[in-house]
């Protein structure tokens, strides 16, 4: 009879946290501020003001809205701020910077809140491929708030993973 072939990953105590299961959902968008400057670098108050007087905000409703100027033009603060008032409405989250950061800040708002106490004493691999746009500082995060309950973090796949941490012996 020939030796069974055992996958040791399916059998092994190794916890995967894959941070594509807390990946909050809705619709993402990004709003360039540089589309009601004057050729994209150039902003006039009364115009600026007139613009957004004049768009339609509800277009963004339930949304995770980033808030950006893909030009060199010099904005002043209140721009941004004022973009993001006519949004309060109707977006479910706002924040100056990309769809990366917007990513990034969701992940800030919800990585505390896990139970990592799961993860006590026990060997956890952060799960690297994902088809979401998982951002780095999300990695950095799951590593930080995991670090004082695993026995081991890891980063990748099972077959292949990066050592990253081993918990001190105790004793």
């Amino acid at each position: 009879m020939e030796d069974e072939i055992i996958n040791k990953v399916a059998n092994s105590v190794l916890e995967v946290f894959d941070l594509e299961d807390y990946y909050p959902k809705g619709i993402r968008t990004q709003i360039d501020i540089s589309q009601w400057l004057l050729e994209g670098f150039l902003l006039k108050e009364k115009d600026f003001r007139e613009e957004l007087k004049n768009h339609d905000w509800s277009q963004y409703q339930d949304q995770y809205v980033a808030i950006h100027c893909s030009t060199d033009a010099i904005v002043p603060a209140w721009a941004s701020i004022l973009v993001a008032i006519q949004l309060a409405p109707f977006a479910k989250k706002i924040i100056n910077g990309t769809l990366e950061d917007l990513d990034a800040s969701l992940y800030e708002e919800l990585l505390p809140k896990i139970d990592y106490s799961v993860y006590e004493n026990k060997p956890v691999i952060i799960k690297g491929c994902s088809r979401k746009p998982v951002p780095m500082r999300a990695y950095v995060l799951a590593a930080h708030y995991l670090q004082p309950f695993a026995r081991s973090i890891m980063y990748g796949e099972a077959c292949s993973a990066v050592p990253l941490y081993k918990a001190p012996k105790k004793g």
